[in-house]
């Protein structure tokens, strides 16, 4: 195990079975927890394209809710060894081995974007160990019955996600094709919130963006081939309380899919925040991890 700290956050690598590491972070107990006090242990679950480290723009929160942040990179990101082919339901045993390193038994889960599913994937998976859940601004499984799963997108995410849809070598073009300047002047789907947003602490994203993608595209193309494969798992084995939360005015994962996620999850709650985009929904993103925390301390041990 090679470890690193900096500021609140060590890193470490897990070493798998099968020959695989896995590169973690542990944020460790919040400032002024006493040491009889029992953090509650948050896994994040990153988006597309980005590296595992837990969000610095919810430390603050975190602190105040004793929330102690456990993330990775998923497979082929950061430090983490590739996985192709890997499905989403596969991050429930990446999870479960970096819990059993930390010596950590439950959690609560929380995702955003292309990390959204992931997070229910371990709910799903691990349903002893996960009390809570909160996905933000996820897609719905793709094929999904009753959802026009393009519709409302952007052109740009809509072309990509096209390209994963056609196979992995589509995809690999496609991102070919954007490396070399097709690009250019590509509608994504971010709006103004979104802008704004970034102009503010979720400028956070940043410096996850850039390392995720430094090794070139080819864990993001795993992501989306993941994303729209079957993922794996049947979101009805979802059996902790569940928060979607999902911006009314996204384009780059319409609010759509945010609401067939909600009534396909059972009991989950739904929060559609009208005028918010990808990004800019986390303004809400410290009420949810207060409502993350609240439903897992509520859940009984033994249920």
């Amino acid at each position: 195990m090679n470890e690193t700290t900096a500021t609140e956050v060590t890193e470490l690598d897990v070493e798998l079975g099968d020959g695989r590491v896995l590169h973690a972070y542990d944020g460790g107990a919040p400032a002024g927890t006493a040491a009889s006090e029992e953090p509650l242990v948050v896994v994040w679950f990153h988006g597309t394209p980005n590296i595992g480290a837990p969000p610095v723009p919810l430390f603050a929160a975190a602190a105040r809710l004793g929330v102690r942040w456990v993330s990775y990179d998923r497979p082929g990101y950061g430090g983490s060894t590739p996985r192709p082919g890997r499905d989403t339901a596969s991050a429930a045993g990446d999870v479960a081995a970096v819990l059993d390193h930390l010596g950590v038994d439950t959690v609560a889960v929380m995702g955003h974007s292309g990390g959204g599913p992931h997070a229910l994937a371990v709910a799903a998976g691990l349903p002893d160990r996960v009390r809570a859940a909160v996905s933000v601004s996820a897609p719905a499984p793709f094929g999904a019955s009753g959802l026009d799963w393009f519709a409302g997108m952007a052109p740009g995410g809509e072309a990509s996600l096209r390209a994963a849809a056609a196979g992995r070598a589509a995809k690999e073009a496609h991102e070919a094709a954007m490396t070399d300047g097709g690009d250019e002047g590509v509608d994504i789907g971010f709006i103004a919130a979104d802008e704004a947003a970034f102009a503010g602490p979720w400028g956070w994203f940043g410096s996850v963006v850039g390392p995720a993608m430094a090794a070139g595209p080819a864990a993001l193309i795993d992501d989306d081939l993941a994303a729209v494969s079957d993922w794996g798992f049947d979101l009805r084995s979802v059996r902790c309380p569940t928060l979607v939360v999902h911006g009314g005015g996204d384009r780059m994962v319409p609010s759509s899919h945010g609401e067939w996620l909600a009534g396909a999850v059972p009991g989950a709650d739904l929060w559609l925040q009208p005028g918010d985009g990808h990004i800019s929904v986390l303004r809400t993103a410290e009420e949810a991890l207060g409502w993350l925390a609240g439903a897992a301390r509520r859940r009984p041990t033994d249920d």
